[in-house]
This record gives C-alpha cells, sequence and structure tokens, in this order.
C-alpha cells in the first residue's frame, strides 16, 4: 500500500477573516494535489487558556488543547499560515504551540514536534508580508525538534492580494503557496522511504 502523507494545516489566527486563514487553504490544495490526506484545523475552534502552569498542575491540559495534541500527533506533516504581530509571532499560534510541547503522563518529552516536518508561510497588510513574525516562528519550531523547510512565502498587502474565490490573484504567488504544500508531501514521501 502506496505511503500517504498526513499533513495538519492551520493559521495562527483566530480572526474569522484571517489573511493567513485564506492563504493555508490555497497550500491546502497543493499538497492535496500531490496525494496528501490533509486536515484544516481553524485555532478558532479549539479556544485555550493562556499556557499557566499552574493550571496545568491542579486540572492537567485542557481539552482543546489536548484535542489539539492529538491532532499534532496523527499527523507527520504541517503547514502554518503565521501572522506577525508586532514584528513576531502571534499569541494564540505561540499559546498552541506551549499546550501542544507539555507531556501528558508517560509521553516523550515534545512528543507532538520530535520528527515532524513543517512549511510555514504568512500574509499580512504590510510591506514585508509577515517575514519578520516567520523568523521567530522558524526558530521556536526548529528548537522543538521540528524540521522547517527552507522554502516560505510570505504574502504583502494582504488585504489587495486575494481573489474573491480565496485564490492569490497574482498567478506567480499561488503557484508558490501551492508549491509549499506539494514540497511538504513531497519531502515526506522522501523521508518516509528512508525508514
Amino acid at each position: 500500500m502506496a505511503y500517504v502523507p498526513k499533513i495538519l494545516a492551520f493559521a495562527g489566527s483566530s480572526r474569522t477573516g484571517s489573511f493567513n486563514k485564506q492563504l493555508v487553504k490555497v497550500a491546502v490544495a497543493g499538497a492535496r494535489a500531490a496525494g496528501a490526506e490533509v486536515t484544516l484545523v481553524d485555532l478558532r475552534d479549539l479556544p485555550m487558556p493562556l499556557y499557566d502552569g499552574d493550571l496545568e498542575a491542579s486540572e492537567g491540559i485542557p481539552p482543546n488543547a489536548q484535542k489539539f495534541k492529538a491532532l499534532m500527533l496523527a499527523h507527520q506533516g504541517l503547514l502554518i499560515s503565521a501572522p506577525e504581530y508586532n514584528s513576531g509571532i502571534s499569541g494564540v499560534l505561540k499559546n498552541a504551540i506551549d499546550w501542544a510541547s507539555r507531556s501528558a503522563p508517560g509521553e516523550a518529552p515534545l512528543a507532538c514536534f520530535v520528527g515532524k516536518v513543517a512549511a510555514l508561510m504568512s500574509a499580512s497588510p504590510g510591506a514585508l508580508g509577515g517575514l519578520r513574525g516567520l523568523v521567530h516562528v522558524r526558530s521556536i519550531l526548529s528548537n522543538i525538534h521540528v524540521l522547517v523547510l527552507p522554502d516560505q512565502v510570505a504574502v504583502p498587502r494582504a488585504n489587495e492580494a486575494f481573489n474573491p474565490d480565496g485564490t492569490l490573484a497574482d498567478p506567480k504567488r499561488q503557484a508558490a503557496i501551492e508549491q509549499l504544500g506539494r514540497g511538504l508531501a513531497g519531502i515526506l514521501r522522501k523521508l518516509h522511504a528512508q525508514e
């Protein structure tokens, strides 16, 4: 039976009209076209309290954080569209990472991250497209043992970048974002073949 890469896709935003939610869907289409099984999750549907060690000690990992962890554990690849907040990572994305990094009893440290492969993208109304925030996301993920692919795409002037159907108005950018999804699926296949 042929290996099918399993990819979890999400944006680090909870805003309903998020440009990054639109962007990650373009990458999802590329990954699915390459034969990957992709689960698209909206972090708005999994609200988590701010990470608090006292809360974890008294009540354990919150239910929505457990659901997010289960999704992370069930997938080998990550497609993440990361908005830039004040030149850094969004609180929603950092909080999700922080909760997912907490080990359940008997679970290996950083089980949700070790051995995963991620592709990053960003969209912003600014001129750099969220590029400064991607530096932080890449650093965090790399430090918790995620292989972050070198290719990434930042889409500037995101308020003008999308067609009404959710595709990107610039065909080259559309192709580049789709390629992030295809490329992640291809890398996962190559890594699986080495196992």
